[in-house]
């Protein structure tokens, strides 16, 4: 047993080393069509198959770089709460998890936030990293999106976040679940203060994240082909017991029923925001003449009584 021990399974293990190395300096990769693609195509096409038109996900990081003018913007610092409130244990600690999940994203939690502009707006924006245990929401991304929320409210600029989430994080239970509310009251500040709040769905947005802010905002926009819904199809399909609509939680299909206001091509994304904002923004500064109008009214009503 011995020399199996040292010599065979050291011999594997380098094997597997050397190829996911030669893995990760590929020049190549492949998309859901089985097509194989030149790296370089895919990047300086969004981030898009530019054979079938599927749109890959996307890190944080290279979201803020395709949204804002120019590639330019800063990241904006959240609370962390503490790691692991639950003592959570499943076939592997929720410890270890988080642990793997930042080293390969090299993030704190699933969401980030930054600041920049989009086609000269000052704006916010959010982003979810589907690496990030599937972009799953706990108290740290609760806590992250209300910071959002709060420095939209101090800038007086508007929000934009980019959805990309299984849903609620199970590792924390009902902590999870808390922030369904934490967040859909956090979008009711931002509509007291006028500010506008632009959301926009990725492949896939689902769960809690679905049930929650994502469709709060004012203008919901989604990419080509994400997947949108609450429960999967699978689920959906064994508890109804029908055969489910062909395109069933796609971004069109839900479009198409009155869900979604927008699918846009990511490429699109920049040009269509920046449009919406300088809209959004004109009717807000209408509003707060008028309001200011009729306490000027009000005011010169009171003082002639």
């Amino acid at each position: 047993m011995n020399w199996i021990t040292k010599f065979i399974k050291p011999k594997i293990k380098s094997l597997f080393e050397k190829k996911s190395k030669k893995d990760d300096e590929t020049l190549w990769t492949t998309c859901g069509c089985s097509n194989l693609i030149y790296k370089e195509d895919l990047i300086s096409n969004f981030n898009c198959c530019p054979k079938c038109g599927a749109h890959h996900k996307l890190t944080c990081n290279e979201r803020f770089k395709l949204i804002f003018d120019r590639g330019e913007y800063q990241m904006i610092k959240t609370p962390l709460p503490k790691d692991d409130p639950l003592n959570f244990v499943d076939n592997k600690k929720y410890t270890d998890r988080l642990k793997a999940a930042r080293a390969l994203t090299k993030q704190d939690d699933a969401v980030s936030i930054s600041q920049g502009r989009i086609d000269g707006v000052e704006v916010v924006v959010g982003a979810q990293d589907f690496r990030f245990i599937g972009g799953s929401v706990g108290a740290a991304s609760g806590e992250a999106f209300i910071a959002s929320v709060q420095h939209s409210i101090n800038q007086k600029c508007p929000l934009i976040f980019f959805s990309c989430s299984g849903g609620q994080r199970m590792m924390e239970s009902s902590i999870a679940l808390m922030q369904m509310t934490r967040t859909t009251l956090a979008v009711n500040e931002l509509k007291k203060n006028n500010i506008p709040f632009i959301v926009v769905l990725t492949n896939p947005t689902t769960g809690g994240v679905t049930a929650s802010w994502a469709m709060l905002g004012d203008i919901i926009i989604a990419e080509t082909g994400a997947v949108v819904g609450f429960a999967g199809r699978r689920v959906i399909k064994d508890t109804v017991r029908e055969e489910l609509p062909e395109g069933f939680q796609t971004a069109e299909y839900v479009r198409d029923h009155g869900f979604i206001d927008l699918v846009i091509e990511r490429k699109y994304l920049n040009s269509t925001i920046g449009a919406l904002l300088k809209i959004l923004l004109k009717k807000t500064e209408t509003q707060a003449i008028e309001s200011s109008d009729v306490i000027k009214i009000d005011k010169s009503l009171q003082t002639a009584s």
